[in-house]
Parts: structure tokens; sequence; C-alpha cells
């Protein structure tokens, strides 16, 4: 768990778009230059599900988050992002514009007292918001 958190806490520096591991499948990493050339943030499979459950875990600051608070519009756009799409990618598949969804990420993040988009992630799959990724 504590190899968790400390993955958690290297994937939420700001200067980060992504984690990969050097095990990966190739193919993951280019996944991951697409969604970071995008503009998007990209954690291997792998290491998201380590992330999640560690953080899982070692919840703390906010046990009972609650998506009730959010819009739909806001909860389409949580979706998205705990699917792993980029903000240009969920705009695209909202027909919004980039700079609506930066708005909605932003909303999401404050209204679930989420410090970065993984927590959001974490809080939308613990509220059944998106199905469990297999494998």
């Amino acid at each position: 768990m504590a190899l968790a958190r400390a993955w958690a806490s290297r994937c939420a520096r700001p200067e980060r778009a992504g984690f990969l591991l050097k095990a990966d499948d190739p193919r993951e990493l280019l996944n991951g230059v697409r969604a970071v050339g995008a503009g998007g943030v990209y954690l291997s499979p792998r290491v998201a599900g380590r992330v999640i459950a560690g953080m899982r875990a070692h919840r703390t600051a906010h046990p009972h988050r609650s998506l009730d608070r959010l819009t739909q519009r806001e909860r389409d756009v949580l979706a998205g992002l705990a699917a792993g799409l980029s903000n240009a990618e969920i705009a695209s598949r909202l027909h919004l514009v980039e700079g609506t969804v930066k708005a909605h990420v932003s909303a999401v993040l404050a209204k679930l007292g989420a410090r970065n988009r993984v927590e959001a992630a974490v809080a939308a799959h613990e509220a059944g918001l998106t199905p469990p990724r297999s494998g």
C-alpha cells in the first residue's frame, strides 16, 4: 500500500503528465504519448490499478464522497476523466470546447474535495460511475 501511495504522489506532481512502467507493453507507451500529446494525462493500467487500490485502502480526508452535488454535465466529464480521457478527448465526445471541460474538471475537483484527477477518478469508480476495468 505504501508503494501505491508513493506512485500516486509521483503521478500527482505538477510537472508530470503520465506514469508508465518499464515492464509495460510497448503499446502502453504509445497510448501514453498520444494522451499526453493531446494535452491529457496517462497512467498505465497497472499503475492506475495500484494507485486506486492504495487510495481506497487509505481514504482519509473524504471517506464518503458523494456525486450528488455534481450536475449531470459534471458527471459526464467525471466519467470521461475516470476513463482516462484527456480534456481534449472529453471535449470531443461531449461536443464541448476544451476550456469548458477544464472548467468542469475544476468544479468536479472542488465539489469532491479531490486534490487531482486521480482522486476524482477513484471517487467515480467508488460511486459506480464507471464499470471496473477487466484484466
